[in-house]
């Protein structure tokens, strides 16, 4: 399986599964028959039926019927088991970003390049990396992101005398100030369960975790870019200024919700996860882009977000990446998966069919284009065929760190990650430089 990387690695196209569709002349013949095609679509986000309902009344030749997963790894796992067995994977999959590399090492999602047309330009340059792995292949066309902003309460900042932080020394500052005041309220945590915004703001400091070199990949993960944030990070939780908690626990929810968790850095996502576990706060809290390293050059990560991808089981390749297309670049389904299906469309527009704030930020009526800022400052980041042996090694690494409140530990870690991660990938066929 993972000969095929070598020499199409070296032409940057990384694999070329275009024959495995099975899609040349089906495709073709049906376009020219005006025969009718049944495609089907794996997806978890809420109410993707409605919003293919829109597609399916305009195309009556081309009906897409959408099967609800349970999430992302479970539906890969379901994904590659069925390429594996040779049948039962479906036409269209949503992918999320950090498993298209393991889908693509498994023959599993097909290069669109000649369907996609100049889709490209309809995306921010990050999220367009993301479903190429920096080749000219594209195995998807990206649907939801999740760029990372700052968000705060309002009321804390205020009685401080405090402004929303610009730069990382601001919030280290603002931090320290805000938990001198009072001892049991911290603005941040850091949460070594949560590997996603660990390289997210990675990304936001100049780092991409995995590479492409010619036939081989190359694996950064201790790289000069993340040691800074480690250090950043693991300085703070030594100072005691911040909490050193997991995140997404009825403890973090309860201190959301009572004010002792008053900042947060998190995604364009993040108001429906403060709707639902810090209720009794809602209007006292605002959104902001994330704090700097150089203020001169904004740049932040991503933590979330998912592709739509054509599957190499799919024998019609050309119809799926039409609806593909449409589903993430035409304005009115744009318009659906804001509304009916709840995501942030990576779409570079987006914010024209964003017209109204979420609402746990009614007040708030740029929330939208400071997302949409943040969408366009996000900058590259290239994932790797095993994202899951590094974020396990991040879990194992780095939640001991937390534990020792150790600056040192973490910046350690990462040298931990990067072992584990090389190993992985060797020992799994892949050739890894250095």
């Amino acid at each position: 399986m993972k000969t095929k990387f070598a020499p199409l690695l070296a032409a940057l196209t990384l694999l070329s599964v275009t024959a495995a569709c099975g899609g040349g002349s089906d495709d073709d013949a049906s376009t020219e028959t005006n025969e009718k095609v049944a495609l089907t679509y794996w997806s978890w986000a809420p109410n993707m039926d409605k919003v293919v309902a829109a597609w399916n009344a305009k195309n009556p030749n081309i009906q897409v019927t959408v099967n609800k997963q349970d999430g992302g790894d479970p539906a890969v796992t379901k994904l590659l088991t069925a390429i594996k067995a040779g049948s039962g994977a479906p036409d269209i999959m949503q992918a999320e970003y950090q498993k298209i590399p393991t889908l693509v090492s498994s023959d599993a999602i097909a290069d669109i390049a000649g369907e996609a047309g100049s889709l490209k330009d309809n995306f921010p340059e990050g999220a367009w990396n993301s479903v190429t792995l920096g080749s000219e292949a594209v195995y998807g066309v990206p649907q939801d992101s999740g760029p990372l902003m700052f968000f705060y309460r309002a009321d804390v900042f205020e009685k401080n005398g405090l402004q929303a932080p610009k730069t990382w020394d601001d919030y280290a500052a603002a931090a320290e100030k805000i938990h001198q005041a009072n001892p049991k309220q911290y603005l941040g945590t850091f949460s070594a369960t949560d590997a996603g915004l660990f390289a997210g703001l990675a990304q936001q400091a100049g780092a991409s975790w995995w590479g492409v070199n010619g036939d081989s990949w190359s694996v950064n993960i201790n790289d000069a870019a993340t040691q800074k944030v480690a250090s950043y990070w693991g300085g703070l939780v030594e100072r005691g200024v911040i909490d050193n908690k997991p995140m997404y626990t009825p403890e973090w929810n309860t201190a959301l919700n009572d004010g002792t968790q008053v900042g947060w850095v998190s995604a364009v996502w993040a108001p429906g996860v403060l709707e639902a576990g810090a209720k009794d706060t809602k209007g006292k809290w605002k959104a902001a882009p994330m704090p700097q390293w150089d203020a001169a050059s904004p740049a932040t990560g991503n933590w979330g977000g998912s592709a739509t991808s054509v599957t190499t089981q799919s024998k019609h390749k050309k119809q799926a990446a039409q609806f593909v297309a449409w589903l993430n670049s035409d304005p009115e389904a744009l318009k659906l998966l804001a509304t009916t299906a709840n995501v942030y469309p990576a779409a570079t527009d987006a914010t024209s069919v964003l017209t109204a704030p979420p609402a746990f930020f009614a007040d708030q009526a740029d929330f939208y284009t400071i997302a949409a800022d943040a969408a366009k400052a996000t900058k590259p980041f290239t994932y790797g065929p095993n994202v899951n042996v590094a974020y396990s090694a991040f879990n194992d690494a780095f939640g001991k760190a937390a534990e020792s409140k150790k600056a040192a530990a973490f910046t350690s870690s990462l040298a931990t990650m990067q072992q584990t991660t090389v190993d992985d990938m060797k020992n799994s066929g892949f050739t890894v430089a250095g």
